[in-house]
């Protein structure tokens, strides 16, 4: 063996200029003739060394490959990474700072307890494990991203656990169950279920915001949140492109925070209401006259919305105050109180337009018509101010709230549900996801080629309106502004509207225990056209 591993090295000793070399028990080259002792060494040890660093490399790079590790997180830590960068859209669209901060910090701070995730002494995370280790490793500076929620303990000196950090380790049991998931607990999260608890999900998240804009009074309705989450103003849809790098979703978590649907309005606003019923919130802030949810300044919003004389207004506010809607004790939310009914401000105030419009002009295809002549004529006359024309009116709006609901249904038909970035359930299908992106990616430049459709501009400015009426240089005709005399019955003392006797025409009278069923036949045009219109507005497909 020394004979093989001296064999290589021929150069003679300095001392006697024989070639006759040894290997110490050192490892060090001598010559057996002199014993002079030189500075040549085994090359044995080099070699091993060199060999085994490539073996740990590659058994390095192999297994970051097929696991791709990221940062320890939980589930309760990605939906309130969501909601922090929920809060901060809302303040970028104008929203009072408080929102983030104070008023969904403390709606999120409260779920958490009621669900015995943090802020309680045995959080269920660590329910499981005997012992769990209080080393914590040192955090990077995206951690304090996801701690944006924290609070100081002075406000919780009750409390000693706050919320699961990625730092802490996990117990056997729930590495094990979790594996094959990007976040510690999302297969676990997946199977637990509780019952008189609320789940969280991404259409809570919206939940969350909806109750913190309602507490703040703010002036963004359910039906404007939901047109901001769809113009991508606030994240919801394609929310793994918001996650850092280092948070992987992977496997069970796609299908948590992965949506596939755009919220509707009635399923958020009835998780609100659950919502506010699980934290035990105390009564909201009141909605007073001077609040946006009020139904009068609502009736404004929309009246402005599809163009209608400003003093319908003075009938939508006594058509308001007739039917109670404008009670205090109606219009705010108090969640401890029983049979709470879910207020659908927006869409309560456009039905309480489209209630004005057929009390004043009928609707029946006959009354309006008739009362639009009267209009023309005198308009005609160019007196000092214009009288309002129902039939104007009518072919002013139509053809853009149609267009509108075109292009409305061409977004929703285009909408891409695949971002950047690749979501896989398993590695083993990576490679034919991506495979599949590629072709679909290519498949649509091909076909936006051979259509000449434009390439995708950007988001669109936020905006409560939808249309600007009184924007110059266009062929529309701004209706604010215009007389509602021509369809006024002079009285002793104040106007009457000309169809006193009301009633939907359409509908068959409701008995007892049985639905309104519409009449067969065809049916008034401009109830379908209203519809559109306020359907464009509210964007949502709620039936008015």
């Amino acid at each position: 063996m020394e004979e093989e591993d001296t064999r290589g090295y021929n150069k003679p000793c300095p001392q006697c200029s024989e070639i006759n070399w040894g290997i110490s028990d050192e490892g060090r080259f001598y010559c057996k003739s002199c014993h002079t002792i030189i500075e040549k060494t085994k090359d044995n040890e080099v070699s091993e060394m060199i060999i085994g660093r490539v073996q740990s490399i590659s058994r390095g790079l192999r297994t970051k490959k097929k696991h791709e590790k990221g940062w320890e997180w939980y589930i309760c830590e990605g939906f309130q990474f969501i909601l922090l960068k929920q809060a901060q859209a809302l303040q970028t669209l104008g929203v009072a700072h408080q929102i983030k901060d104070e008023v969904i910090c403390t709606f999120w701070r409260r779920f958490l307890q009621k669900t015995n995730q943090a802020y309680v002494k045995k959080p269920h995370y660590r329910s499981n494990s005997s012992i769990v280790s209080e080393s914590q490793t040192s955090h990077s500076e995206g951690d304090s991203e996801l701690e944006a929620f924290s609070f100081s303990e002075e406000e919780h000196t009750d409390t000693s656990a706050g919320l699961p950090t990625s730092g802490n380790s996990t117990s056997a049991a729930e590495s094990a169950v979790s594996h094959l998931s990007g976040s510690v607990d999302g297969s676990s999260y997946m199977k637990r279920s509780r019952r008189g608890t609320v789940k969280m999900s991404m259409p809570m998240t919206l939940a969350f915001c909806y109750l913190a804009l309602l507490w703040l009074r703010e002036s963004i309705t359910l039906s404007d949140l939901l047109r901001f989450v769809f113009e991508q103003h606030i994240p919801y849809l394609n929310i793994e492109q918001h996650f850092p790098e280092e948070i992987k979703i992977y496997g069970p978590d796609i299908k948590i925070f992965k949506v596939q649907t755009f919220p509707e309005y009635n399923d958020i606003l009835k998780k609100s209401y659950e919502l506010g019923i699980f934290l035990d919130l105390p009564r909201f802030p009141p909605i007073t006259e001077n609040c946006f949810f009020h139904p009068n300044v609502l009736c404004m919003k929309y009246l402005l919305e599809v163009n209608l004389p400003d003093e319908l207004h003075y009938w939508t506010c006594h058509i308001t105050k007739l039917g109670g809607f404008d009670d205090v004790h109606y219009l705010t939310l108090d969640p401890a109180r029983r049979r709470t009914k879910h207020i659908c401000y927006d869409v309560q105030a456009a039905a309480i337009i489209i209630v004005v419009l057929k009390i004043i002009f009928a609707l029946d295809d006959e009354t309006e018509w008739q009362l639009s002549k009267t209009s023309e004529i005198k308009n005609q006359r160019k007196e000092e101010k214009m009288l309002f024309d129902f039939r104007e009116w009518y072919t002013t709006i139509r053809p853009c709230y149609e267009q509108a609901q075109q292009m409305l249904e061409g977004e929703l038909a285009r909408f891409l549900w695949r971002g950047e970035k690749k979501l896989y359930y398993s590695h083993t299908i990576k490679q034919q996801l991506q495979k599949k992106k590629q072709m679909s990616d290519n498949l649509r430049r091909q076909f936006t080629k051979l259509t000449g459709a434009t390439a995708d501009t950007g988001k669109k400015s936020p905006s409560s309106f939808l249309f600007n009426w009184e924007e110059q240089n266009t062929d529309r005709i701004c209706f604010h502004g215009h007389s509602l005399e021509a369809f006024m019955q002079k009285g002793k003392k104040t106007l009457s509207a000309a169809n006193a006797n009301y009633w939907l025409s359409s509908l068959k009278k409701c008995r007892a225990n049985s639905p309104c069923k519409v009449l067969e036949g065809k049916q008034s045009v401009h109830s379908i056209s209203r519809e559109i219109s306020f359907s464009v507005c509210l964007h949502n497909q709620t039936s008015l």
